[in-house]
């Protein structure tokens, strides 16, 4: 199965969270007390995966080899634990590979556990939610910024849940790179950084100003830095402030050169991207009017934690985001949830057979659920709208597997099911995606009618390559046009490598 049965985490447990940043890569591993993650053991890498990434797309082999290195030390650590427990997450750098799947491979092997690449948006959710169990409670609005290597996340949130998410393409490594090449530090250089990179911000900046926020905090590495240095020399005693980073900047200025710097508070291996992180929160700090903001100590790797103990003690997000893509595409509801029951009770008499968990119940829940949201754009090929919706989406809580995932089985559900769909997916998930496509076509096809009918009684019975339903023969003289689609489903159910087989009770 995926990642085995999503069973309650006990007291006492241990789970744990990798963070595969586009600078360094993290490990948190904590042991649940009280339903809370208390972590027992970090470890960190600088790997810079950002600095490897080629513009045709490709990592280079350093920085390739220096990642699964960094995996196999992290393995390693939590070679007992059960995957139902690990979540691993790749962001920006593995998000614009032009061929990610080879890499994860790779990765996944290393690790000994599956890896996911979440979108930015998903990623600031995660961000947001680490860091808000890590600040002192509060009603009001917040804003949180996280400076990463690839990418800067900007959240807006309150309690718990973001409200506004925002992802751009501007990272520590990223910026050091783009706007000082070479390494060389002066005046000209920074202010075309900040000018192109507050252009950037401007895209949202109007609408953030609006929202409003009491408190602003930076989290991750770079935060933590900027944040040190300025203390150090005694450019601030509360947190980063615009004067702090406009002193911060001349002191980098004054030394001229990246591989050059030595600055108090600063450390060896944070000095050759410190630039372009201060020259980041520089221009946001400019967009935004921020006047005061302070380093919070959790960031994504924490929120992972978080998650994890969601999914498995009943408050998964996904399920939120299904329910409100629904309703944002107007799907009819109550054939959803006709749809969603058949394909449950199917589901439920093939399980055991299958060796299907409570998982995959859910995913074939999700998939009911929105398996008609494409008719929001067209009836004709409207699998194919629903499937470009599904990969395409900001769905919180998912990643862009889990979402190609949720795709596949919709643009499989009607047609003639394309076998590449399913070979596209990573291997854990293709004979899910075969069994629960499988079960959603026969639920479709009883539901064809779109009323709320009784049904009758019905044995679904399989095995590995074959499904075998036995009907009231009755029933069937008395429903032929069911009968003429359950004739026509066995071709589509053979490119699903299964044979259906139909008998009368």
């Amino acid at each position: 199965m995926i990642q085995g049965e999503q069973t309650p985490i006990k007291d006492g447990e241990l789970i744990a969270a990798i963070d595969m940043g586009s600078n360094s890569f993290h490990m948190v591993v904590a042991r649940v007390e009280h339903g809370e993650p208390r972590v027992i053991d970090r470890l960190r890498d600088t790997v810079r995966m950002a600095a490897g990434l080629r513009a045709d797309g490709t990592l280079d082999a350093e920085h390739r080899a220096r990642a699964l290195n960094c995996l196999a030390r992290f393995g390693q650590r939590i070679a007992g634990l059960p995957s139902a427990r690990v979540r691993a997450v790749a962001t920006n750098t593995v998000r614009r590979l032009a061929s990610p799947q080879s890499f994860l491979v790779a990765a996944e092997t290393a690790l000994g556990h599956p890896v996911e690449i979440v979108s930015g948006r998903e990623e600031g959710r995660l961000i947001f939610l680490g860091a808000s169990h890590d600040l002192p409670a509060s009603r009001e609005n917040r804003l949180v910024i996280d400076v990463g290597g690839g990418s800067t996340e900007f959240i807006i949130g309150r309690g718990l849940a973001p409200l506004h998410t925002e992802s751009v393409q501007a990272g520590c490594i990223a910026s050091t790179m783009r706007f000082f090449p070479g390494g060389k530090l002066n005046r000209k250089r920074w202010q075309r950084a900040t000018g192109e990179l507050g252009v950037l911000l401007q895209q949202f900046a109007e609408d953030y100003r609006e929202s409003g926020w009491i408190d602003a905090y930076g989290s991750s590495g770079t935060a933590k830095a900027i944040g040190g240095v300025v203390q150090a020399m005694k450019f601030s005693d509360d947190g980063i402030t615009p004067a702090s980073l406009a002193a911060l900047r001349d002191a980098l200025l004054a030394q001229g050169q990246v591989g050059a710097l030595k600055l108090p508070g600063l450390s060896d291996d944070r000095a050759p991207v410190i630039a372009g992180g201060v020259v980041i929160f520089e221009a946001a700090f400019e967009a935004l009017g921020i006047q005061r903001m302070r380093v919070c100590e959790s960031s994504m790797r924490e929120g992972l934690l978080w998650d994890l103990l969601g999914r498995a003690g009943g408050t998964d997000p996904r399920t939120a985001s299904i329910d409100a893509l629904a309703a944002r595409y107007g799907v009819d509801r109550a054939q959803a949830r006709r749809v969603e029951s058949t394909a449950l009770m199917l589901f439920d008499q093939v399980a055991k057979t299958w060796k299907l968990d409570g998982e995959a119940r859910e995913w074939l829940s999700w998939v009911s659920r929105v398996h008609e949201i494409g008719l929001a754009i067209a009836h004709s090929q409207h699998h194919h709208h629903g499937a470009y919706i599904l990969r395409h989406a900001d769905l919180a809580g998912f990643s862009r597997q889990e979402q190609q995932l949720l795709a596949a089985v919709v643009e499989a559900h009607r047609r003639k099911p394309e076998k590449a769909l399913f070979s596209a997916l990573p291997q854990r998930y293709r004979t899910l995606a075969r069994q629960i496509t499988a079960l959603l076509r026969l639920a479709v096809l009883f539901r064809r009618a779109r009323r709320p009918e009784s049904l009758p009684q019905m044995r679904l019975a399989a095995t590995s390559q074959r499904l075998r339903l036995a009907l009231p023969a009755a029933w069937l003289e008395q429903h032929p046009l069911t009968e003429a689609d359950l004739e026509q489903e066995r071709p589509p159910m053979a490119e699903l490598g299964l044979a259906l087989d139909l008998t009368a009770l």
